[in-house]
Protein backbone atom coordinates (compact mmCIF):
# COMPACT_ATOMS: atom_id res chain seq x y z
CA UNK A 1 0.00 0.00 0.00
CA UNK A 2 2.82 2.24 0.88
CA UNK A 3 4.75 1.73 -2.31
CA UNK A 4 1.61 2.47 -4.52
CA UNK A 5 0.86 5.86 -2.74
CA UNK A 6 4.17 7.32 -3.26
CA UNK A 7 4.52 5.97 -6.64
CA UNK A 8 0.98 8.15 -7.17
CA UNK A 9 2.09 11.01 -5.66
CA UNK A 10 4.98 11.40 -7.68
CA UNK A 11 2.89 11.09 -11.10
CA UNK A 12 0.38 13.39 -9.65
CA UNK A 13 3.22 15.88 -8.36
CA UNK A 14 4.58 15.42 -12.27
CA UNK A 15 0.84 16.12 -13.94
CA UNK A 16 0.45 18.80 -11.75
CA UNK A 17 3.64 20.34 -12.92
CA UNK A 18 3.32 19.90 -16.54
CA UNK A 19 -0.49 20.93 -16.54
CA UNK A 20 1.05 24.55 -14.99
CA UNK A 21 3.65 24.44 -17.78
CA UNK A 22 1.02 23.90 -20.35
CA UNK A 23 -1.24 25.91 -18.48
CA UNK A 24 0.78 28.88 -16.97
CA UNK A 25 -1.54 31.64 -14.92
CA UNK A 26 -0.85 35.30 -16.50
CA UNK A 27 -2.18 37.25 -13.51
CA UNK A 28 0.53 40.29 -13.42
CA UNK A 29 1.00 41.85 -16.39
CA UNK A 30 4.34 42.41 -18.59
CA UNK A 31 6.64 44.53 -16.44
CA UNK A 32 7.47 48.07 -17.40
CA UNK A 33 10.69 50.01 -16.29
CA UNK A 34 10.15 53.67 -15.13
CA UNK A 35 12.27 55.05 -17.77
CA UNK A 36 9.97 52.62 -20.47
CA UNK A 37 6.95 54.49 -18.84
CA UNK A 38 7.98 57.96 -18.86
CA UNK A 39 9.21 57.74 -22.44
CA UNK A 40 5.75 56.18 -23.60
CA UNK A 41 4.24 59.22 -21.96
CA UNK A 42 6.37 61.62 -23.13
CA UNK A 43 5.28 59.84 -26.52
CA UNK A 44 1.72 59.99 -25.73
CA UNK A 45 1.86 64.09 -24.41
CA UNK A 46 3.65 65.03 -27.73
CA UNK A 47 0.87 62.84 -30.18
CA UNK A 48 -1.42 64.97 -28.25
CA UNK A 49 0.26 68.45 -28.75
CA UNK A 50 0.61 68.16 -32.37
CA UNK A 51 -2.89 66.30 -32.82
CA UNK A 52 -3.74 69.47 -31.39
CA UNK A 53 -2.21 71.94 -32.97
CA UNK A 54 -3.19 70.59 -36.50
CA UNK A 55 -6.86 71.05 -35.39
CA UNK A 56 -6.69 74.78 -34.58
CA UNK A 57 -5.85 75.76 -37.92
CA UNK A 58 -8.97 74.11 -38.80
CA UNK A 59 -11.25 75.40 -36.74
CA UNK A 60 -9.64 79.31 -37.91
CA UNK A 61 -9.84 78.22 -41.75
CA UNK A 62 -13.86 77.41 -41.21
CA UNK A 63 -14.27 80.80 -39.48
CA UNK A 64 -12.96 82.83 -41.75
CA UNK A 65 -14.89 81.09 -44.50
Amino acid sequence: MNRRKKIKDIYDKRMKQANLKVNPKKAKPKYISKAERAKMEAEAAANTSTEAATETPDTSETKDA
